[in-house]
């Protein structure tokens, strides 16, 4: 049943590239769903089946598929085109981030180098595809719902896990997978890493790489759906599917147990009510709130639950001990070096060979890479795009008001996971994400373009 996964993997490509060649180039979205979704668990079983030699083949297709798209958007571009503030951050990023591919800071190697730039600085690549593509052409609908089924299939993998009380990723070939990939040993108490447990608690992944980006993936869920089911009048009506959506969203969220996400989960509800003045939704927030300190405070004599409440406020447990070592280390070499180790020095690459510096945190792998001049650009990013579909919410209307919520909600609901984690390594979510906004930031520039019209016009 494994073999599943690979072929569904292949499938999505092949069917993406089909669409994508024959002008439908919306067909990405198919992929980045249904293929990048199951990403991680498409490798770990072809190792396990035996198909080792199939990864290095399977690896790069969504950095093809992307560029591809990116190549055929350029070659059909028609519209007129007026560089946006985001625009120019996005480009001045990967400028500064290719530079020091060339730099020979650091111990590593070019390889190594080009190695952590892709997995650091992809994103640019992402964001243009979304860019350069049209609103009009793409079915907003159509998308959101397709990556809904995934959080559907995701809880109902989840349910499963919790109800035999084992983790998918135990017969999938993680802890094989890693062993064989980065070297790294199994470890925790179930064989795989001590990702899938916190406090004496499982923590579930579905088909996920790990439980955190199974708790992202959920946050991206709650944003598609708040977007895709509220109309210009700040009225949200689920039908079924929406309602069964929402429901396997606050399964994944809970059995993921990601305290980062859980708290992103209701603070994305919270400002979305906020924001649509949800007087009823604010005050059942301040009610529960309550209705939550009580509960604790009833439930004080379960030490486990009490313990992990606790230690995760104070940052005494384990994972949060974690966190704040692993912060203060990046700190230090932003302070001690300005301009950065080189590019391989925190992240992926660094982790798969033991030489990391800082870490779980995005702002500060970035940092301790490129310097603060890096940390500054993409924490200007992150700023952007919160800020400006908060402006635009109000003045839009239709898909275009939908895909400014949703950008919104997505960011808000990133803030916190981008200090714990390393986010842009969740392949789906952060593709989902960026391409998103890339076409949120061409429907401001299209609107930029009608102004210059207006405003020559009178002249």
């Amino acid at each position: 049943m494994l073999i599943i996964f690979p072929i569904t993997y292949l499938l999505a490509f092949l069917f993406s590239f089909k669409e994508v060649i024959n002008g439908r180039k919306q067909g990405l979205l198919l992929f980045v769903i249904f293929g990048l979704s199951i990403y991680s668990v498409t490798l770990s079983v072809l190792f396990v089946l035996g198909l080792q030699d199939m990864i290095v083949f399977f690896q790069p297709l969504k950095e093809i598929l992307i560029l591809l798209v990116l190549v055929a958007l350029i070659w059909d571009f028609r519209q007129p085109f007026i560089m946006h503030p985001v625009d120019y951050a996005v480009l001045i990023f990967f400028t500064l981030s290719c530079l020091y591919v060339f730099l020979p800071l650091g111990g590593f190697s070019f390889g190594e180098r080009v190695s952590a730039l892709k997995s650091m600085s992809f994103f640019p690549f992402v964001y243009s595809a979304g860019r350069l593509f049209n609103l009009k052409d793409f079915y907003l609908s159509k998308n959101f719902k397709y990556a809904l089924l995934i959080t559907i299939a995701a809880a109902i993998v989840t349910m499963g896990e919790g109800l035999l009380g084992q983790h998918f990723q135990t017969i999938s070939g993680y802890a094989e997978y890693n062993f064989y990939m980065y070297d790294q040993e199994p470890s925790g108490n179930y064989g795989l890493t001590w990702t899938f447990e916190a406090s004496g608690f499982k923590r579930f992944a579905s088909f996920f790489s790990n439980p955190l980006e199974h708790a992202a993936a959920t946050l991206l869920a709650l944003a598609l759906i708040a977007g895709l089911y509220t109309n210009d009048k700040n009225e949200i009506k689920l039908d079924m599917f929406g309602k069964i959506a929402l429901a396997a969203s606050q399964i994944s969220i809970f059995f993921a147990l990601s305290r980062a996400s859980l708290v992103s989960y209701f603070f994305i509800i919270y400002v979305y009510a906020f924001v649509t003045n949800k007087k009823s939704i604010l005050n059942f927030y301040y009610f529960g709130f309550a209705a939550v300190v009580l509960y604790f405070i009833y439930f004080l004599q379960n030490e486990d639950v009490y313990d992990f409440v606790v230690d995760t406020i104070t940052f005494e447990n384990g994972s949060s001990i974690g966190h704040v070592i692993e912060w203060l280390a990046g700190i230090e070499s932003m302070m001690a070096n300005p301009f950065g180790l080189g590019l391989g020095s925190s992240g992926k690459v660094s982790n798969a060979l033991g030489l990391n510096v800082g870490g779980e945190n995005q702002f500060i792998i970035i940092g301790v890479q490129v310097g603060v001049i890096g940390f500054l650009i993409y924490l200007t990013l992150q700023v952007m795009l919160i800020a400006f579909p908060l402006k635009w919410i109000n003045r839009l209307s239709g898909k275009e008001r939908k895909l400014a919520i949703t950008v919104f909600l997505l960011k808000i609901g990133s803030i916190i996971p981008l200090m714990t984690s390393d986010f842009e390594s969740y392949t789906y979510t952060s593709y989902f994400i960026w391409f998103l906004s890339g076409l949120f930031i061409n429907v401001l520039s299209q609107k930029m373009v009608v102004a210059e019209k207006n405003n020559a016009l009178i002249k």
